[in-house]
């Protein structure tokens, strides 16, 4: 496991490395963004503070790599996320392979590495499944694997995502065990419903089904955002 761990963070280093001679080939685009709040994982980790955030991205041949950062997270710090990876389709299928690095460059004692997960997607038509597997050194955000399935359908989009196996109690998402309870494993189930009211601006319901964590609430989320193109 040590041997992956640090094969996916090299991997994640090196090919956002490389990206930075952008070939020829390569496309290259670029985003910037502001939300009411930063929503993660079903989770209001800005508390309501607002959230800017950019991302630079280069693709080629099914093959990527990026960085995207983001300020609003009221417990860390600022964040930024470098990945790598790669997409394929075989007719209406879709499948990918990649990695995620998530770093805190203001948080006391974090280094790179510390929290990252390998990621595997498929998809069929609209219809996406994705697994995230913690391999960092402090593993993504606890000890546990986050799986989503969502899907696309005209100006609207359908993301239900489980945190699993987080401890009652403990990690990320703590959750809420009625007094008594034997229960000692939760895994935390979120909905969020997104409206595109153009490639600008959208809207989010965000709202935990099952295993809430402590003093959950419907979350609503404003996000403007501005492709800057490739």
């Amino acid at each position: 496991m040590t041997f992956i761990k640090k094969a996916v963070a090299g991997a994640v280093a090196a090919a956002t490395f490389a990206a930075a001679s952008v070939p020829a080939f390569a496309e290259v685009s670029a985003s910037a963004g502001i939300a009411s709040t930063y929503l993660y994982r079903g989770l209001d980790l800005g508390q309501g503070t607002p959230a800017i955030s950019g991302s630079l991205d280069f693709k080629s041949h099914g093959f990527y790599s990026g960085i995207w950062g983001t300020s609003g997270d009221e417990a860390r710090g600022s964040k930024y996320e470098l990945s790598a990876g790669y997409n394929g389709e075989v007719g209406d299928f879709s499948y990918g392979l990649g990695a995620i690095s998530y770093n805190y460059p203001t948080r006391a004692n974090s280094e790179f590495g510390d929290y990252s997960d390998a990621v595997i997607s498929l998809g069929y038509g609209p219809v996406s499944f994705g697994a995230y597997i913690p391999v960092g050194k402090l593993n993504s955000s606890g000890d546990y694997t986050y799986f989503t399935l969502g899907g696309s359908f005209g100006d609207f989009s359908i993301l239900l995502g489980m945190h699993s196996e987080d401890v009652a109690g403990g990690g990320v998402a703590k959750c809420h065990v009625d007094a008594g309870s034997t229960k000692r494993k939760c895994s935390p189930v979120h909905l969020d419903v997104t409206y595109a009211y153009n490639e600008n601006l959208s809207f989010t319901l965000s709202q935990f089904i099952a295993d809430a964590p402590f003093e959950d609430k419907l979350k609503f989320v404003v996000s403007f955002g501005i492709p800057i193109g490739e």
